[in-house]
């Protein structure tokens, strides 16, 4: 595992919700961070607990990321260390409730 892999690994880990995205919470820099941000602030994830990762602050993590989940695409979203998927993941799962429940679930 190389350096930026461990550091995400870290990451994911030791924060119950995770947002690897393009910007961050108070300023997301593309339309499927912000749409991201959006759907956990419907979920009641207060902002203070969600751990966001700008990535366009770090080419590392950047690329790291996607190898990390084996997923091309950013936004990604972790609870509880486990992957569950970008924006378009969150829209189905938060449409269908199954994201709501990841969410608590993962809390208790």
């Amino acid at each position: 595992m190389t350096a930026t892999q461990k550091r995400i690994d870290d990451l994911v880990k030791t924060n119950d919700v995770v947002l690897f995205m393009k910007g961050n919470a108070s300023f997301p820099q593309c339309g499927f961070s912000g749409r991201a941000i959006q759907i956990l602030k419907a979920c009641g994830v207060d902002p203070k607990t969600l751990k966001t990762v700008n990535v366009l602050e770090d080419a590392e993590v950047r690329a790291g990321i996607k190898e990390y989940s084996n997923w091309p695409t950013i936004p990604q979203l972790y609870v509880k260390g486990e992957f569950i998927g970008g924006s378009d993941i969150m829209v189905e799962m938060f449409e269908n409730g199954e994201l709501q429940q990841a969410l608590t679930a993962k809390a208790s």
